[in-house]
């Protein structure tokens, strides 16, 4: 969530006073480390097309797992999660499972070793790894791809704007008289430093500078919540907090009265379409369900996973992302939204009906962070755009050239060419989505409908992929386009409000546009022949998924015997259900540190501890790369992308 343009300049005025030299100094540094190291790790990234999009799959786990956190930590999303902090209390703990934040869970239980056993180098090479290269295959192939560069452009657009705003909010220097120019200018300056060390330098850069980056979050957040922590006593911030605010367990009605200290508040959450709360609940959880089933969207996660040295490796990989990133975010999440119910109700509370949310990071860091911090935590959240934006960027790429041009275009060019092209194409990504970055107006309604209605059509066709060996090309290539159809139409057909029936018109939107995704899936592969029984094999026999697989699974074993069917099914739900307690206990640490409610964060504490053990024994314990049974040749064969 970002300031409007009139107000950024305001603030930036306001903030400019916090402003010291020693904090220009350390933004201009972290500036430059970003840039001269991106540039100078070029060199490893300009052999080939799997150097530089996949880093030649030579980075461990843990540096693409922190590489793929400091992504995910983005400013626009730390905004919206202190906005939900602060007027939805500990329920707020729940509301990410609209993404759903859950899916890494999945990933590590099982997605990510079956994705990595491809050995692809982009999701739509994997199209044609598990549908073959049959008409309905191309056809399935060209739909992902369109999916993937329209996902990209769309967050590219709502980064360029974001960071301009935060840019134009917070730096004290002020390029343009005009307010939205300032914003403009600032946003191409920021995106074209950040794009000219991800298009030179490819994944190696993404990593390796991400790293760094993560390293600057980490201290600007666990500096915050210290500082929360010191200026903020438990008896303070309980004076102020409205009934409800401190319970996190989700009842069917919300249960939090802002009435007396902000009603203003109180209008939004009905505006919002919250009040029903486990109503929601139950939707979002049965909506990331289904949307972590279908594993990861064709984006920066897919390539992080993708990137790693083994099946093995990648399943790390997704673990990690959530033991790095929850408790250093919320701990600069929850440090904000306490200074600001401590010492800003007041303010806020004034402003009436025309109360802004989005001013609790201004007026926190103009009262609060001293001089050194500032700086710091300036960078830290710069960093957190260059993040998401690199890795968005050179995810994009891939699928242009390796998927386009080396496919369609020119097959036989040399590996030179190949990158040269990802050059031109990741800049060609970089001015559309900058271009549509300008449209302010219509940016918020695009994020919406990427994250919802396009996410209901993709989760169909992307489930039964995994799961129903009859799920054919043409299925997935009618699935995909029914849904994105559908999640152009339906928000249209729908009420243009806010809420429907008490719930938000975006959620209520999914399961239209799921069914009619469905129906083209169902439709699309019975009215087709099976998939090329070749293909089918060899996929089973690489992934072993578990699921509707017995007619390929009866195939196989009439050639090799000895095949064993996946039968973990039960044990991978299992490890789900106990990982997303897992990873909701690490969401609350953060929370109850920077609260001081030291038995919460026991019980907290002990939920992790005895979840880490038993997923040490029925988890990690239980990893492999490939089947036990699979035959040498089919595992080298897998590993050739290595």
């Amino acid at each position: 969530m970002q300031l409007p343009a009139s107000q950024a300049a305001a603030s930036a005025v306001d903030v400019a006073a916090s402003f010291d030299v020693v904090d220009g100094m350390i933004i201009a540094a972290y500036a430059l480390i970003v840039l001269v190291s991106g540039l100078w790790l070029s060199r490893r990234a300009s052999k080939n097309l799997e150097s530089y999009f996949l880093g030649g799959r030579a980075l461990p786990w843990y540096m693409l797992g922190v590489s793929n956190a400091s992504g995910m930590f983005d400013i626009s999303g730390t905004m919206l999660m202190v906005y939900w902090l602060f007027v939805y209390g500990l329920k707020s703990i729940w509301i990410p499972w609209l993404w759903p934040v859950f899916n890494q869970v999945f990933l590590m239980a099982y997605l990510s070793v079956w994705m990595r056993r491809s050995g692809v180098m982009t999701g739509a090479e994997w199209i044609r790894f598990r549908f073959g290269d049959s008409r309905g295959a191309q056809l399935a192939h060209v739909i992902v791809v369109v999916f993937a560069i329209v996902n990209v452009i769309g967050f590219l657009a709502y980064g360029f704007i974001g960071i301009g705003k935060f840019a134009a909010t917070f730096l004290p220097w002020q390029l343009s008289a005009d307010p939205l120019w300032n914003v403009n200018l600032y946003g191409l300056l920021i995106t074209a430093l950040t794009t000219l060390y991800v298009v030179k330098g490819g994944m190696f850069s993404v990593v390796f500078t991400e790293v760094f980056q993560f390293i600057v979050m980490t201290i600007g957040c666990l500096w915050v919540g210290a500082i929360a922590m010191q200026r903020v006593s438990p008896e303070m911030l309980h004076a102020v907090l409205p009934a409800g605010w401190d319970d996190p367990w989700p009842a069917w009605r919300l249960n939090i009265d802002w009435s007396e200290a902000m009603p203003a508040a109180n209008e939004k959450i009905a505006n919002d379409g919250w009040q029903l709360f486990g109503a929601l609940w139950g939707l979002m959880f049965a909506k990331g369900i289904l949307q972590s089933m279908a594993g990861p969207a064709p984006n920066y996660d897919m390539q992080r996973i993708l990137s790693a040295r083994t099946p093995r490796e990648a399943a790390l990989m997704s673990w990690f992302v959530n033991v790095v990133l929850l408790v250093p975010r919320y701990m600069l999440i929850t440090g904000l939204t306490v200074l600001a119910l401590a010492f800003f109700t007041d303010d806020l509370s004034a402003m009436g009906d025309q109360v802004d949310f989005e001013l609790i990071l201004p007026l926190a860091m103009k009262n609060f962070v001293p001089t050194g911090l500032f700086g710091v935590l300036i960078a830290a959240l710069l960093a957190a755009f260059m993040s998401t934006y690199a890795a968005t960027v050179n995810a994009a790429p891939a699928y242009l050239v390796n998927d386009i041009y080396k496919r369609y275009v020119n097959p036989h060019a040399s590996q030179q060419t190949y990158v040269w092209m990802s050059y031109v194409a990741s800049l060609a990504v970089v001015v559309v989505g900058t271009a549509f970055g300008f449209m302010t107006d219509a940016l918020n309604d695009v994020v919406k409908w990427i994250a919802f209605a396009l996410g209901g059509g993709y989760t169909a066709a992307n489930v039964l992929k995994w799961h129903w060996w009859r799920f054919n090309s043409y299925g997935y290539f009618w699935g995909m386009l029914s849904g994105m159809g559908a999640a152009g139409a339906v928000p249209l057909l729908l009420p243009d409000q806010a809420t429907i029936w008490g719930l938000p018109t975006e959620v209520v939107s999914f399961p239209a546009i799921l069914a009619v995704a469905l129906v083209g899936c169902v439709v699309g592969s019975f009215a087709s022949p099976p998939d090329d029984a070749e293909t089918l094999k060899n996929f089973y026999r690489k992934v072993r998924p578990w699921g509707l697989w017995g007619p390929v699974h009866a195939m196989v074993q009439l050639e090799t015997p000895h095949i064993q069917a996946n039968r973990d099914c039960p044990r991978d739900m299992l490890n789900i259900a106990v990982g997303i307690c897992w990873q909701t206990a690490l969401t609350a640490v953060g929370i109850y540190l920077v609260l001081e409610r030291w038995t919460a964060l026991a019980i907290a504490a002990a939920v992790i501890a005895a979840a880490s053990l038993f997923l040490k024994f029925n988890w990690y314990d239980k990893l492999r790369d490939y089947p036990e049974d699979l035959a040498a040749g089919d595992v080298e064969q897998a590993m050739a992308g290595r």
